[in-house]
């Protein structure tokens, strides 16, 4: 009776333990991404992981992060999240207060290791800066969550194929135009720019909403005239007074470029983003 009674007792607890186990398994965790951007990596690296919750804690932003103020909500997202993806390189500028309220919160920035222009965060706006973010994000979640690391490399493996793909074909279409000059609202496409050979000769808004001196649009006007400049790019269909004086003054249309930092609930949604670009890009340099 009493090897009965043990041998009910171990079982027992074999069962407790395998629930337990399987308890553990099936906990879900919680991926917090600072912004677009940030959230269609994850969307990429995390595809077909059961158990994964992936957020967008700024989906209502419709820009960059620059001036963003946490509100209490995002605070009450970032307290049940398991790691929190960012671009880094100052984005967010938010990050100090975030690792202090939650000091053992994971905090991944996908910009490590990118070689920075001229401290410039708009390393998303390169493929080959976010085929590093997603490396940077697979390594990360390998190392949170070992159980799954093949999936997870195997996601980002696929993702990285895929933007590699991109980065090619874009090379051959922009190719022709390689070395054409061109204007730009703001600093933001300096990395799409520099990865296929164009160049930006000047820059509108040297702060985000910071108009020139009439002095500074004289000098772009002049660069514009000098240059051979084709086009002027922006983010923006409403021509603001800086970027609406340099069109009447030059001739040079304006056209409007996607910076990434809003769409769908795609993965696929930064591809199709830098497609159009590249598309819009090509038709202003014919």
């Amino acid at each position: 009776m009493i090897t009965f009674r043990k041998t009910i007792l171990l079982v027992f607890i074999i069962v407790f333990l395998i629930g337990m186990r399987a308890g553990a398994q099936a906990k879900e965790i919680t991926v917090v991404a600072s912004f677009y951007p940030a959230y269609i990596t994850e969307l990429n690296v995390v595809k077909d992981v059961p158990g994964i919750r992936v957020v967008n804690l700024t989906t209502g932003a419709q820009g960059c992060l620059h001036d963003y103020a946490l509100t209490t909500n995002d605070m009450r997202t970032l307290s049940k999240a398991d790691i929190f993806v960012v671009n880094g390189a100052g984005t967010e500028g938010f990050l100090e207060e975030v690792a202090k309220q939650y000091p053992k919160l994971r905090i991944v920035r996908l910009t490590d290791t990118v070689p920075l222009i001229e401290n410039n965060p708009h390393v998303w706006l390169s493929i080959s800066g976010v085929v590093v973010g997603a490396k940077n994000l697979g390594r990360a979640m390998q190392e949170l969550d070992p159980d799954r690391a093949e999936l997870y490399q195997k996601n980002t493996d696929d993702y990285v194929l895929k933007l590699e793909k991109l980065g090619l074909k874009l090379y051959s279409q922009l190719s022709p135009h390689k070395g054409a000059k061109i204007i730009t609202l703001h600093d933001a496409f300096v990395y799409f720019a520099h990865e296929f050979g164009l160049e930006v000769v000047a820059v509108i808004e040297r702060e985000p909403g910071a108009q020139p001196s009439a002095q500074d649009l004289a000098q772009i006007i002049e660069v514009v005239r000098k240059c051979g400049v084709k086009a002027i790019f922006s983010d923006q269909w409403v021509l603001i007074p800086a970027l609406q004086t340099v069109t009447l003054e030059t001739g040079v249309p304006n056209y409007v470029l996607d910076l990434a930092v809003s769409g769908p609930d795609d993965p696929e949604a930064y591809i199709k983003i830098m497609q159009k670009n590249a598309q819009t890009i090509i038709e202003a340099l014919q």
